[in-house]
């Protein structure tokens, strides 16, 4: 895909960068060329170590004062100079709840639009076999949870940009840090094509990850009770044992195989939920992709708006300046009905005007290059993204083939074993 870059909205001029917005939390240089290596070498993962050791049920009172159960997770960091000079400092340690995590990524798509900011794990369970459990607080989910909220922190710690973000430090060590979320209500009447194909794509990821998931979880629960089913074979073939005297140790010793078969199923899913995992990481990875779009589409819109007004201001500037009404207006039915304007009052309003229209003017120049910037650095981070996601994605697949392989190749060594075993009765 080519880096694309965004066509300026309205006259031409020369460029000028405009103020950062205050309070957004990034770094002051911005981000991109020389400083991109630098920010790379500098990420926070290879400062310190972070993991996410514990998981704890608590009770307490939500913001309607009603009593509430919830799992709070224990965040733990360490110096890595610390550990490589042969120290062994205690690591520094707070507890956080998921909707602090939550807050925190909302926190994060709000100020680094152009970022693909990696997505949480579920906060319910999702396409899951019936066997395991969708309670929120079943320990195999919070443990499953935990190890994605980890990962969400190393993969955040470990971008090139949002790593250096204060209020995500804050979020690390400090256990008062306080988190706000915006959003905006737009419509873009000229929306652009690149990333309107991005956000198809991501809506389809997000459908074939869903819907592969799905179909994982139905196989595993038909696997599961074919597997269970087996231990009937072992079941009859002890109590067939029983009434044989030559052929009773053979019926014996396959029907054990066929109980260690059936046993091995539980085993075989929960690795099985590991690779599950990771899909659904890219199942969140596409609301972080729309999220990127709906940034670019909230800066459109404004573009859009900004064109929309300078144009309205140029066209009353033209009308005041020729004495012609090229629309129907109030004031021009006013003129009519209570007779012209001075040339004082029209000379002062076209003055205003002009100044109004050279504001205008200095502003869309600013809201081009910002959206320029902004789509430059945005389609950056999408082709590293993409290139995380293929190989990522690539691993799990190939992962889970081999595990496929391997279930099967210990199915056959079972009817291999039994195969022996009957032939030596």
């Amino acid at each position: 895909m080519e880096r694309p870059e965004a066509e300026p909205l309205g006259a031409s001029h020369s460029c000028q960068t405009g103020e950062a917005e205050p309070g957004t939390g990034p770094a002051e240089e911005e981000p991109g060329g020389a400083a991109a290596g630098t920010m790379m070498e500098d990420c926070l993962s290879k400062k310190i170590e972070i993991t996410v050791s514990e998981a704890e049920k608590r009770t307490g009172r939500n913001a309607m004062n009603m009593q509430e159960t919830y799992t709070a997770y224990l965040i733990e960091t360490r110096a890595v100079e610390s550990q490589t000079e042969g120290q062994c400092s205690p690591p520094d340690s707070l507890w956080r709840r998921y909707s602090e995590f939550e807050l925190l990524r909302n926190y994060l798509l709000v100020n680094y639009p152009h970022i693909v900011v990696p997505p949480l794990p579920e906060k319910r369970a999702e396409f899951v076999w019936h066997k395991l459990s969708a309670d929120n607080m079943d320990p195999d989910f919070v443990e499953r949870r935990r190890i994605g909220l980890e990962n969400f922190l190393i993969r955040v710690a470990s971008h090139p940009i949002i790593c250096q973000d204060k209020i995500f430090y804050s979020f690390l060590t400090q256990a008062d840090s306080r988190l706000k979320a915006l959003n905006a209500t737009f419509r873009v009447k000229n929306p652009d094509k690149r990333f309107t194909e991005l956000k198809h794509y991501s809506d389809e990821l997000q459908s074939v990850i869903s819907h592969l998931l799905r179909v994982r979880a139905r196989v595993a629960d038909r696997l599961y009770g074919v597997y269970k089913v087996h231990g009937n074979y072992g079941r009859v073939f002890s109590e067939w044992s029983a009434i044989e005297k030559e052929m009773g140790d053979g019926l014996q010793s396959a029907g054990h195989h066929m109980d260690v078969y059936a046993g091995s199923i539980d085993d075989i899913l929960e690795e099985e939920e590991h690779y599950a995992d990771q899909l659904k990481e890219y199942l969140f990875y596409a609301e972080a992709l729309r999220a990127v779009c709906r940034k670019h589409e909230l800066m459109q819109y404004d573009l859009e708006i900004a064109a929309q007004d300078l144009a309205s201001k140029k066209q009353q500037c033209e009308e005041l300046a020729t004495g012609t009404l090229r629309t129907f207006s109030l004031k021009g039915m006013t003129s009519k009905l209570f007779g012209q304007e001075t040339p004082e009052q029209r000379e002062g309003k076209i003055k205003v005007l002009e100044e109004q229209i050279h504001e205008g003017e200095e502003q869309l120049k600013s809201k081009n290059v910002e959206s320029r910037e902004f789509v430059k650095s945005a389609w950056t981070d999408i082709e590293r993204f993409k290139e995380q996601k293929n190989h990522d994605l690539k691993e799990a697949l190939i992962s889970y083939a081999v595990m496929q392989i391997s279930m099967c190749k210990k199915g056959i060594q079972v009817w291999t074993n039994a195969k022996e075993c009957f032939s030596k009765m």
